[in-house]
């Protein structure tokens, strides 16, 4: 799968160590920064290209880290067509892609360990949308009502 990859300073040293492996594991991973440890960096500058990416599927899934996850997951959802979210347990690792799409796994790096990083990274990306009908008549709600950023308007 080809994968995007972002962290601030906050989660760098994971995001090294998590791409790494993952492309050990047959992944192709796109690097959208920290290219450098760099304290005074901002994670939107690049958690939001990296979920651009994954919104216009040049990407097919996105994992975005920093200290808590929280920022990373605000900004990763402000991109129409993600859905991205903050997890810290194996079943939402799942569940997350399996009812929801999930197409954007956020985590933080002062939360988990990486060896619980790593188990999270390979479930969401392991895992496939059922697209059960209840599933997508959600998702189709939840799409309804992503604004267009340019006009602000739904």
């Amino acid at each position: 799968m080809r994968i995007g990859i972002a962290a601030d300073h906050g989660g760098y040293e994971m995001k090294e160590r998590l791409k790494k492996a993952l492309a050990q594991d047959g992944h192709t991973v796109e690097d959208f920064g920290a290219h450098a440890l760099d304290s005074g960096d901002d994670y939107p500058d690049f958690v939001i290209p990296m979920a651009a990416a994954v919104a216009s599927r040049k990407v097919e899934r996105g994992i975005a880290l920093c200290t808590s996850g929280v920022g990373a997951s605000i900004a990763a959802n402000k991109i129409p067509g993600v859905r991205a979210a903050l997890i810290h347990e194996t079943f939402s690792a799942s569940q997350g892609v399996e009812d929801d799409d999930m197409n954007v796994l956020c985590l933080g790096s002062k939360v988990l360990d990486y060896g619980q990083a790593l188990e999270l990274a390979r479930l969401f990306l392991a895992a496939r949308f059922s697209g059960a009908g209840r599933h997508r008549r959600r998702l189709d709600k939840v799409a309804g009502m992503e604004c267009d950023c340019k006009s602000g308007l739904p």
